[in-house]
């Protein structure tokens, strides 16, 4: 019954926005999961559904902008965040001023996802890093404003981290090192670095020496890289227990 109520107060939301307000969490909770299926959260209504408990959301399929996320900061409890571009489609209206909003605000974060971000820069990558020590998952991909300085900072202050998704990205064999030599080495199991442009054969042969507990490794269409990464590859398989890896040359 409950369900069928909360359904049909989704789908005549604008009548009801100024009561939801006062609805208890574990009700909130219920229209957060059924609006964000329905991409139907925005930067209108998030402050009436948020509450300070919310600890998952995901916004991939929803029209949402910095305002959205400035709400989403008082947050505190929050663990994973999505806001990938869904539907595959650009997301353009999150960048880093709202990104560092949540990062300041949020310090349990422990999973961030933000595919194709288009105007996601360093700077918001850097405030997650700073703020956010317990990351485990991060996914970059396709945020081609993003570079070393991003690899940088989660390398040297987040070392639970251990899957991040790089594809797409500016990052060079520089970023690429400093992040796996990091304190996140031993920890890093998941590493996607397809279409990345300038990284070559030195980041694939750190890679596979600081991190000995990988075991998914994806660097295919990456035009610099040679046989020098293939022969580094067969020289490891034997002691790493890999699970998928892929590459051209």
């Amino acid at each position: 019954m409950l369900c069928r109520c909360l359904h049909c107060l989704c789908k005549n939301l604008s009548r009801y926005e100024s009561d939801l307000e006062p609805l208890p969490p574990n009700i909130k909770d219920k229209l957060i999961t059924i609006l964000s299926v329905q991409g139907r959260l925005t930067d209108s209504n998030m402050g009436q559904v948020l509450h300070p408990s919310v600890k998952r959301l995901d916004l991939r399929d929803c029209n949402v902008s910095d305002d959205a996320l400035r709400l989403i900061s008082r947050c505190r409890q929050l663990q994973k965040i999505n806001l990938n571009s869904g539907r595959g489609l650009e997301r353009t209206s999150v960048t880093s001023e709202g990104i560092t909003a949540v990062a300041e605000s949020c310090p349990y974060l422990r999973e961030v996802t933000l595919k194709k971000c288009y105007n996601l820069t360093d700077d918001g990558i850097l405030a997650l890093s700073l703020n956010c020590p317990l990351l485990q998952i991060v996914n970059l991909s396709g945020c081609f404003r993003v570079g070393d300085p991003s690899l940088q900072a989660l390398g040297q202050n987040c070392p639970l981290l251990h899957s991040v998704d790089l594809s797409a990205t500016k990052v060079t064999d520089d970023g690429i090192i400093a992040l796996v030599s990091g304190k996140c080495s031993e920890n890093l199991k998941e590493i996607h670095l397809v279409r990345c442009m300038h990284m070559t054969d030195d980041a694939v042969e750190a890679i596979l020496t600081c991190c000995p507990n990988l075991y998914i490794l994806l660097f295919h269409g990456c035009p610099q890289i040679t046989d020098r990464s293939t022969n580094a590859i067969e020289q490891v398989l034997g002691s790493k227990q890999l699970k998928q890896i892929t590459w051209t040359v």
